[in-house]
């Protein structure tokens, strides 16, 4: 069965769909329950993936990259997603936010910063979320003061991808308290091993085991006043556009794993006998897998759709949302109908169902959750 074709892809993206797909089945797919199961950091994938031109290409070709479109990257995320959640988050997160600085960095930031991860020489990766914040990208409480020629940087950053493992991060911070809340926030360039900057890795997650995110403390973390990307309080506003790419990227996490599930599941009633017959005889189980692909298809459909229009500038906020929550909904959904059709098998640990299943509660929440995605689909429908 072969649900990531090629049908909805514009044809400048098939190319790489079709490296991410032989890269994805010769080296994420075979290790995926291994590093699961060890919850360890995927170095050896991660470094395949860069040999290959295929992590950290959405940088520029000026500055080491292959320039990947909106539409490579989404293809990308498709097969990454289906091969494996965790190594598929790992491979993507190695360049995370650097569109950010390749838009609005200065020339000496981007040849600092921006050049070595585009040549592989370096990961970064960005530092918003707060363990007391969740989505609320106005409410953020980790603060950057101006000190001279220096801004101090005090606070935490929970769930960052590449906390412990990046060279450097793009970090969200207020650095001001003005009526406006949305002019309050900047961001910034922070080495990692810079003085005041402590991270340690956040154990015993049930899902995306070989992806490593971390906690941050800032204690008096100081960097040049150089390392501010753009100008002090346009941090809100850039990062809002930039989650705008970042959700379709998801809506594609969201279609991979939801084609997973649905591989699973077709797979397992094919060959399971119940009561003198193949599972898949019984019509309520046709029926299941026949809303699983009904519903998959919507959701690729939607997303490549949104992608289009993101690409356009055309409404970006509204497309992006209904992309990201239809897409991770749907490999819920389609997660939670495979476990059902596996029986008892489904909980063990051993089973790729029920990898996916663990890995499909995740998506729901990251660049935003659903609940804030609704928010903005009714806010920034189109009248």
């Amino acid at each position: 069965m072969e649900l990531l074709t090629e049908t909805p892809v514009p044809e400048e993206a098939r190319a790489v769909k079709q490296e991410a797909h032989e890269f994805a089945q010769e080296y994420v797919a075979p290790n995926a329950a291994e590093y699961h199961e060890r919850g360890e950091y995927p170095w050896e994938v991660l470094e395949a993936g860069m040999d290959a031109g295929l992590v950290a290409q959405d940088v520029s070709e000026e500055y080491g990259g292959r320039d990947f479109s909106l539409a490579e990257t989404l293809a990308i995320s498709e097969e990454f997603f289906r091969a494996d959640a965790g190594i598929g988050l790992t491979l993507q997160l190695a360049s995370f936010g650097t569109e950010i600085l390749q838009q609005n960095g200065t020339e000496e930031q981007k040849e600092q910063y921006l050049r070595p991860v585009g040549e592989n020489e370096m990961l970064t990766g960005m530092a918003v979320s707060e363990p007391e914040t969740g989505s609320n990208l106005a409410g953020m409480q980790t603060t950057a003061t101006k000190d001279g020629d220096e801004w101090v940087i005090d606070g935490e950053k929970y769930w960052i991808g590449n906390a412990v493992e990046a060279d450097w991060l793009t970090v969200y911070a207020k650095t001001s308290d003005g009526e406006d809340r949305y002019g309050n926030y900047s961001l910034f360039i922070v080495p990692t091993d810079t003085d005041g900057y402590e991270a340690e890795h956040i154990p015993e997650k049930i899902g995306f085991c070989a992806s490593k995110q971390g906690h941050i403390v800032f204690d008096d973390c100081r960097v040049p006043e150089a390392n501010l990307i753009g100008v002090e309080g346009a941090g809100f506003y850039m990062l809002a556009e930039f989650f705008n790419y970042g959700r379709i990227a998801v809506g594609g996490h969201g279609v991979g794993l939801a084609a997973a599930a649905i591989e699973e599941a077709w797979d397992f009633v094919h060959d399971r006998e119940s009561f003198g017959r193949t599972v898949n005889e019984f019509q309520s189980v046709q029926h299941e897998l026949a809303d699983m692909r009904t519903e998959f298809e919507a959701a690729r459909s939607l997303v490549w759709r949104a992608a289009e229009h993101v690409s356009s500038g055309d409404h970006p906020g509204f497309w992006a949302a209904m992309a990201k929550v239809k897409a991770t909904e749907t490999a819920r959904e389609c997660a939670e109908k495979g476990m059902q059709l596996h029986g008892g098998r489904s909980v063990l640990s051993d089973r790729r169902i029920s990898r996916v299943y663990r890995d499909v509660r995740i998506p729901v929440i990251y660049e935003g959750v659903n609940e804030v995605q609704r928010n903005l689909i009714y806010r920034q429908t189109p009248t």
